[in-house]
């Protein structure tokens, strides 16, 4: 700041000469004191002047509604929407909020650094302030390949900018419980330049959770229990309570909250659709659910906002008051959580459910032609099997978590699976796509339900490879052949013909398309992977696919270089 903006400030401040803009007639909410009172907010350029009774060149009447700090998502990937930074940003922002905390970690594990530039300059295109952390895990896992490898020399460079706040969530949690060397030196790039680090720690307790608080792992988005919250808590953890399109935590984790711990609480998304934006709003849709499960809305509040600002060193925003930056929410009420009116850094944003600026999209050639696949055919799918028992993953519903169970099988004369209608198993392959390595590695699939065609993804976590399911290898490879024409993205094959596609250039990601028209794409893929092709009603037919190759997550997944026992932690066979 120049001197003369701060002696501006303050002259504003002091009421000397008039504020920029005046919002008259406010219910303000002080998330430090818990207090509600009605007053005016005075606004010099991008900051508040003060609160109380102004005059300015520009008055706003609230006409008696409740304003509150700019809503902070404190955990989310843009990538998971399956749109860029600036339709996000066009999205997210009508709903109240101001800044999110980013991980890029899908796009870099595809793109590597140039995944996060692009990112970082795309965000330039939208007023939501778009706050990304270093992706801690790239690959996620070394048993699959991944478009990029960033160990702790990679980390120097982009560690060390002003915009990025620290590193993304370590997901990989047992390198830290043990030490492993890898994993020691990127946390110490971090603290080197004194930046926080995410964390990702389900499941783990006891002992082993000490060794992981004891890295000082900032916060955990990943609790399902109110225990697991308690005992994170108590090692100085703050503790992020999710709701997102896939997975919904909150209101089991509200019942942990309390008056004691809930400085140390947030709210983020994690992943959060556009279909779920559009009808259920963002973290506005959060407040309404902890004041539904009793939670005091001042408190909520202070989750959304003040909380995450002081946990992620955010210490210009969080609060209306003197000298914070200037994000303010107007809302109807403190019960339904509708928003009016949305300022950021100054600026009347968005207005009755509008976005006002507007959108200018990033270039998006850098990350364009990210589907690298080496020689894939059909005989590629063949796997010339010697016995008809076989290791089957389970898709249990509600989840990502699947079951490692067996089954026979039918073989034909070569040994290739024959698909057996009344059977609801099927064969799923996962097709390298970033290093040309030729890797196509196939399994066996439960509970998916398909009945006719194939259906094949460029979004399959954590490394994003081709994964597809089909009812027979003509099918599927006709399906991973579109994909790879349309660079990525969505396709659903029915006799030999494309019956629905979603492109997604952006690394094979995201669209480059607005949040409505993905919107209408993924309800019709929905539709018609239901209708057309049979699959089970109780399957997310894009969603449980894209995880069946994470592995990380129990039991069993596949990826490019095979059947991966996550219990076990190696490879197995396909025969049993």
């Amino acid at each position: 700041m120049k001197k003369e903006e701060l002696k501006k400030l303050i002259d504003t401040a002091a009421g000397r000469i008039p504020a920029d803009v005046v919002i008259k007639n406010c219910k303000i909410v002080n998330v430090f004191s818990g207090t509600i009172t009605e007053g005016d907010i005075a606004l010099c350029g991008g900051q508040i002047a003060g609160i109380g009774e102004y005059e300015g060149k520009e008055t706003v009447d609230a006409q008696g509604r409740y304003a509150v700090p700019g809503f902070i998502d404190s955990h989310i990937h843009i990538e998971s929407s399956y749109v860029s930074p600036e339709e996000i940003g066009r999205l997210l922002v009508p709903h109240g909020a101001t800044t999110i905390i980013a991980d890029p970690h899908e796009i870099v594990n595809v793109c590597g650094i140039k995944g996060l530039d692009y990112m970082m300059e795309a965000a330039e295109g939208t007023k939501l302030d778009i706050k990304y952390v270093l992706p801690s895990c790239v690959p996620a896992t070394p048993f699959e390949h991944a478009g990029a490898v960033i160990g702790a020399p990679e980390m120097e460079e982009p560690i060390r900018r002003d915009e990025i706040l620290g590193l993304g969530e370590f997901m990989n949690f047992p390198g830290v419980i043990q030490a492993d060397d890898a994993v020691l030196e990127k946390i110490l790039t971090a603290k080197r330049v004194g930046k926080i680090i995410d964390g990702h720690g389900p499941g783990i307790t006891g002992k082993e959770l000490n060794a992981y608080a004891s890295a000082r792992i900032l916060a955990d988005h990943e609790c399902s229990t109110v225990e697991e919250m308690k005992e994170r808590l108590e090692r100085g953890m703050y503790i992020l309570l999710r709701q997102g399109s896939a997975c919904h935590n909150l209101r089991t984790l509200l019942k942990g909250v309390t008056r004691e711990n809930e400085r140390r609480c947030l709210l983020c998304s994690d992943d959060r659709q556009p279909k779920t934006i559009l009808q259920e709003g963002h973290l506005d849709n959060h407040l309404k659910i902890c004041v539904e499960e009793g939670l005091d809305p001042v408190s909520a509040i202070r989750m959304a906002t003040l909380n995450a600002a002081e946990c992620f060193r955010l210490y210009d925003r969080g609060a209306i008051a003197p000298g914070y930056r200037a994000d303010i929410v107007l809302l109807d009420d403190l019960k339904e959580f509708r928003v009016d009116r949305v300022w950021i850094d100054g600026e009347l944003t968005a207005q009755e459910g509008k976005y006002l600026p507007e959108v200018h999209r990033h270039d998006i050639a850098s990350v364009k032609r990210s589907v690298v696949v080496k020689d894939f055919s059909r005989e590629k799918l063949k796997m010339h099997l010697s016995s008809d028992h076989v290791h089957v993953i389970e898709i249990l519903p509600g989840g990502v978590v699947t079951k490692k169970t067996t089954a026979k099988i039918t073989l034909d004369q070569e040994g290739e699976f024959v698909w057996n209608p009344d059977e609801d198993i099927v064969k799923v392959a996962v097709v390298e796509r970033h290093q040309g390595t030729g890797n196509v590695a196939c399994g066996f699939l439960k509970g998916y339900g398909i009945k006719e065609g194939a259906v094949a993804l460029s979004i399959a976590h954590d490394s994003h490879n081709i994964i597809a399911v089909g009812v027979n290898d003509e099918e599927m490879e006709y399906a991973v052949r579109s994909l790879i024409a349309q660079d990525g993205g969505i396709v659903l094959v029915k006799e030999g013909k494309v019956i629905e596609s979603m492109p997604m250039p952006i690394a094979g990601l995201m669209s480059d398309r607005s949040g409505e028209w993905v919107d209408e794409k993924l309800t019709a893929i929905h539709e018609k992977a239901y209708t057309e092709l049979g699959i089970c009603g109780e399957v997310e037919p894009v969603m449980t696919l894209c995880f069946m190759s994470l592995p990380v997550i129990p039991e069993l997944k596949l990826t490019d270089m095979g059947l991966f026992d996550v219990n076990a932690f190696s490879f197995i066979p396909v025969e049993a």
